[in-house]
């Protein structure tokens, strides 16, 4: 994996390139056979798709166990019967770049698949361009919850939220979906529309801010683990410098498919 110069520059600035240039052949262009047979084992996946108009979107797709399985370690075929399917069949039907995100609260693992994806016959395939594990880092234990996806939840419970998901894409590297955690009330409300929260080290890469860098198109998802609702949101993000890093986010009006 080579570094795009979005990530670089962030890496640069926050005084770790040589951190993150010992992870840069830590991504594959496959799944490893562990990754693949984790992936079998969701019954919910995160992903990254982007608008016709720019937009970015973060989305949950969820099915019966191995509705998410590879077909190759190369090719990841979803067959998604609940979540936010119109969104991205839409997004995918205009722009083939995706992100994905598997992950497991209960144990903390997770795995994050880049590439692209075609959609036919109700299902999406996605060739890998990158694959790798992520660190356990600010996961928070809990059950993976069947979620209802016919009313939101309101905009102030990301108040109280302890993770949260980020889409974000680069013009040349393509979509991502990274996952987000602290603690409970570590996102704070600055406004109607306005959202913040401190970027919290992780794995070094960078690879959201790094994309936010050069694109500042964001989506972020929320689940509320309670009510088993979520929120989409999509905007824009930016990353304030200071004594420590804050990621600005200005949600746009919701957008009807």
């Amino acid at each position: 994996m080579a570094f795009h110069e979005g990530e670089l520059e962030v890496q640069a600035r926050a005084g770790l390139a040589g951190e993150a240039a010992r992870m840069a052949g830590f991504a594959k262009p496959e799944l490893g056979l562990a990754a693949a047979q984790f992936l079998a084992m969701q019954r919910m996946v995160l992903v990254s798709t982007i608008a016709a108009d720019g937009r970015v979107s973060a989305s949950v797709l969820a099915g019966e166990l191995a509705f998410a399985h590879a077909i190759a370690l190369d090719t990841i075929r979803i067959e998604p019967s609940s979540g936010h399917v119109e969104r991205v069949f839409s997004d995918v039907a205009s722009n083939p770049d995706i992100g994905l995100l598997a992950i497991d609260f209960a144990t903390k693992r997770r795995v994050r698949v880049n590439g692209r994806a075609t959609v036919r016959r109700g299902a999406i395939t996605l060739t890998t361009r990158e694959a790798y594990t992520n660190c356990p880092q600010y996961i928070h234990p809990r059950d993976t919850p069947a979620l209802r996806f016919d009313e939101a939840a309101p905009f102030d419970f990301v108040s109280r939220a302890d993770t949260f998901f980020i889409a974000s894409a680069h013009p040349e590297a393509g979509a991502d979906m990274s996952h987000r955690g602290g603690p409970a009330g570590f996102v704070r409300v600055d406004g109607p529309d306005t959202l913040s929260w401190e970027d919290y080290p992780g794995n070094n890469m960078f690879n959201t801010l790094g994309n936010l860098a050069r694109n500042p198109n964001a989506g972020l998802l929320f689940i509320d683990f309670d009510g088993k609702r979520t929120l989409q949101l999509s905007g824009t993000a930016r990353v304030e410098w200071g004594g420590t890093r804050r990621v600005v986010f200005n949600a746009l009006p919701a957008k009807s498919l």
